[in-house]
């Protein structure tokens, strides 16, 4: 887990916003401070991917206040320090590029358009390396496995050696493999001091890197829990009971009894 006591990277403070007519968020207090690894948690529909849309300003609020580094949305501009990786069902398919190209587009944020330099080649080299694509750097992404196309997407975000990296389900529908190989990952970005913000349905790997997980339900903070009640959290959702063997006992109750990493999230854009 992440050493942290530094000053917020994220704060948010009584947000609330709405998708259409539909009040989403109804309240959200969330701080992810440096070095730390926060996990949102919650049913389908509880506001989790919302809340990392509204991070991004992908979502606009409609009340309550956002800073980001410690400056107010409306004056934050440096954009290049924060990296998303974003659900792979919403992700571009079919996108005729090589892996290679696409995770070099992870750099546009620090090099404005500009030619590719030494630095910049040197840092997708290193985040292909680090995912474990360098081999597949020539092949085109839309032959890639799901797996293979999530470890893209993360290797894009890593390219541009950002200060937060926020991911939203990095874990569905990926294979075994892939999550160890995200876990690695996360794992080397902790130690360098980056702070992480992941939406998760299910713990799996990821969860001796979680410093602190923040349940969700119907748009606000249900309950915040340490490392030591994760593994209870992961078994005993809401209160329930465990459902199956070892492997039920890694998921989160989703409204689904045990979920399953393949399957899609009915409502993954909330």
């Amino acid at each position: 887990m992440g050493q942290y006591d530094g000053d917020p990277v994220i704060a948010l403070r009584g947000a609330t916003a709405a998708l259409g007519a539909r009040q989403v968020l109804r309240g959200i207090d969330l701080t992810v401070r440096r070095g730390e690894t926060v996990a949102l948690l919650g049913a389908n529909g509880s506001g989790k991917s919302t809340t990392v849309r509204a991070v991004l300003n992908q979502v606009p609020l409609t009340g309550g206040e956002l800073e980001l580094f410690g400056t107010p949305l409306a004056r934050f501009s440096a954009w290049q320090r924060i990296g998303y990786v974003p659900q792979r069902s919403t992700a571009a398919s079919g996108v005729p590029a090589t892996v290679r190209e696409v995770v070099a587009s992870g750099r546009l944020g620090r090099r404005r358009f500009r030619p590719l330099g030494r630095e910049d080649r040197a840092a997708v080299r290193g985040a292909l390396e680090l995912v474990g694509l360098a081999p597949l750097a020539r092949e085109p992404v839309d032959a890639l496995s799901g797996g293979q196309h999530q470890r893209v997407l993360i290797a894009r975000a890593l390219a541009g050696e950002p200060e937060l990296l926020v991911m939203d389900e990095p874990l569905a529908g990926v294979d075994l493999a892939s999550q160890r190989v995200l876990a690695h990952t996360l794992r080397e970005q902790v130690a360098r001091g980056c702070s992480v913000l992941l939406v998760l349905h299910e713990l799996g790997p990821l969860a001796p890197l979680i410093d602190r997980a923040v349940v969700l339900r119907d748009g606000r903070v249900e309950r915040i829990e340490n490392p030591d009640r994760l593994h209870d959290l992961a078994c005993h959702p809401h209160g329930s009971e465990p459902v199956g063997g070892s492997d039920a006992a890694l998921r989160i109750e989703t409204g689904k009894v045990g979920l399953a990493a393949g399957e899609a999230d009915s409502e993954a854009r909330v």
